[in-house]
């Protein structure tokens, strides 16, 4: 069951969650617009690169997927397309992610995503003994083991950093 640290109402990912019997813990903290994983890392007092922002891409056909990357990385859409055969791939605008996903941005949690649509997961996130990850709403994370994004919603590993990002 999971460890509340805080009353939170639930959300899609939440009640995704918890239909699926996974263990996870709840962390609110004060939404900044703009601050990041760097702002909500450092309100928890987590590492970022331990924070896990879920971004909503297309490819040239504007088919949408899910991409999971530490905090303190940036993408290399090149590199991703490559390894995921396609094209071109690019971020949504904002207004297309919430329509994919159902979730504001700022909000967006790969769990209870509006429609089916493939997840790909930095590697190195999967070696991690814990990620923090978006529950759902803006200022609120949730804490669990990163095993489950392959097993729960079928995320496929890529190696997709953009080395100008590593500092």
């Amino acid at each position: 069951m999971a460890r509340k640290t805080a009353h939170v109402s639930e959300t899609p990912a939440t009640q995704f969650l918890r239909s699926h019997g996974v263990d996870f813990s709840e962390h609110p903290y004060d939404y900044v617009e703009h601050g990041g994983t760097g702002e909500s890392a450092r309100q928890l007092g987590v590492a970022e690169h331990q924070v896990v922002k879920t971004l909503v891409m297309q490819d040239q056909d504007a088919r949408p997927l899910i991409v999971l990357m530490h905090g303190d990385r940036q993408v290399s859409t090149k590199n991703l397309a490559r390894q995921v055969g396609a094209k071109k791939i690019e971020p949504c605008r904002p207004e297309v992610a919430q329509r994919h996903s159902g979730y504001q941005v700022g909000g967006t949690s790969p769990f209870g995503f509006r429609k089916a649509v493939p997840v790909y997961v930095e590697a190195g996130i999967l070696a991690l003994p814990r990620i923090y990850i978006n529950g759902g709403r803006r200022g609120y994370l949730v804490g669990l083991d990163p095993s489950v994004l392959g097993t729960l919603i079928g995320a496929r590993a890529v190696e997709a950093i953009d080395p100008s990002s590593i500092g």
